[in-house]
């Protein structure tokens, strides 16, 4: 499965002394929108075929799994440019690295926990580590490394995103190996003595990378509008020409070069833009983050219906985020029973084990994900409002 907040001892400021960024919130709110689509696509309609196999999927199958790659990488991404308008906020690097470090470690304790639990229906059969988990060590660390200048964090940045396509692949991953695994490695499964096994998508070190490059991007929010979008539009076309000229070259920036299609034009085309998510590679990096800072370009003076929404599901990122999961999941049980006599977590199953009917919907899929995010607003603008009427501490963890 694939795209943030906490507990005590530090103070925020009010919600409502907080100016916030339109266009962080509106971008944000827009792939966690996309981000739901994926996640109802693997609890309602799963399919044999890997959606990102040029060979066998179809193209809407391979687009409806591709757009949602956005989602974690600009995630990450904005929580690094918020980290850094946080601590212009508090007007304290120790105050913000003590926040940093509980919330962390907050979000670290609710993936293996609670979202497990949401996910995998209380089973806990495996534990599962992803983009939560990878937001929440990103905290942990960065509560340390707040403290060197920024210019040494923007150039970790560009070292860990460049060059990390560099370090092997461990196969097989072992007690021996994991540590090193958990920091960078393709998707694994460690097997755990007495407990169950572990499920690491989302190794750690790439994914610090675009954290540690929003917060050094963090400046550019403090600029006059038009001298801001400047800069993120020079950026992200610089990111997207990047991703062109390596990827038509296979030279470098990602472990799955592209290749003519035997299914025909549309199918390279896809090849060609199916770029490496897991551990996030270069080019994928190049192609996500430079579309993102495009839109980050042109969302500040949004207006109409379509931004307020998006606006009022980035504002409340984290009670999205939990409650859109246990949305899916529950109404996925609820569906399983109705349709099949007995509740079963589709997402979580090998199709050797499909209960017999099953069929992928895409078309389901899509009206699910149209009733989800229409039900989510609702809540989630109830508690924007909640906490810009509040300053309990506990807010900023939720």
């Amino acid at each position: 499965m694939s795209q943030a907040a906490t507990l005590p001892p530090v103070s925020i400021p009010s919600r409502a002394a907080v100016t916030r960024v339109q266009a962080i919130d509106v971008v944000r709110g827009l792939v966690m929108v996309i981000m739901a689509l994926d996640h109802i696509r693997e609890f309602w309609s799963p399919t044999r075929v890997r959606p990102e196999d040029v060979t066998q999927a179809s193209a809407l199958l391979f687009f409806t799994r591709w757009v949602t790659h956005f989602c974690a990488p600009t995630f990450v991404f904005l929580s690094g440019c918020s980290i850094y308008l946080l601590e212009q906020k508090l007007g304290s690097r120790k105050r913000l690295s003590g926040f940093l470090l509980t919330r962390g470690l907050w979000l670290v304790l609710l993936e293996v926990v609670v979202i497990n639990g949401i996910l995998q229906w209380g089973a806990y059969n495996l534990i599962l580590l992803q983009v939560i988990w990878a937001i929440g060590w990103g905290m942990v660390v960065l509560a340390g490394l707040v403290w060197l200048p920024r210019g040494v964090l923007a150039a970790l940045a560009f070292v860990i995103i460049a060059g990390h396509n560099l370090l092997p692949n461990i196969q097989p991953v072992t007690t021996d190996n994991a540590v090193w695994a958990l920091l960078h490695n393709s998707p694994f499964l460690l097997p755990l003595r007495g407990l169950p096994p572990l499920l690491v998508p989302y190794s750690f070190l790439p994914w610090l990378g675009l954290m540690l490059a929003g917060y050094a991007v963090g400046p550019w929010f403090r600029l006059p509008l038009a001298a801001r979008n400047r800069r993120l539009r020079l950026a992200g076309t610089a990111l997207l020409v990047l991703f062109v000229a390596l990827r038509a070259t296979n030279w470098y920036g990602d472990p799955q070069p592209w290749s003519v299609q035997p299914r025909g034009m549309l199918y390279t085309v896809l090849s060609f833009i199916n770029i490496t998510k897991y551990p996030p590679s270069l080019l994928f990096v190049c192609l996500t983050q430079g579309v993102a800072l495009w839109l980050l370009s042109i969302s500040e003076t949004a207006t109409g219906q379509l931004s307020r929404w998006l606006r009022t599901f980035g504002q409340v990122p984290f009670f999205y985020y939990l409650l859109h999961l246990l949305l899916i999941s529950g109404a996925a049980w609820v569906w399983s029973y109705l349709a099949y006599g007995q509740p079963f977590n589709f997402s979580f199953a090998e199709p050797k084990d499909w209960l017999a009917g099953y069929e992928p919907s895409l078309a389901r899929a899509y009206a699910v994900w149209a009733g989800v995010i229409f039900t989510l607003y609702w809540p989630c603008r109830w508690y924007r409002g909640y906490k810009q009427r509040h300053s309990y501490w506990w807010l900023s963890y939720l």
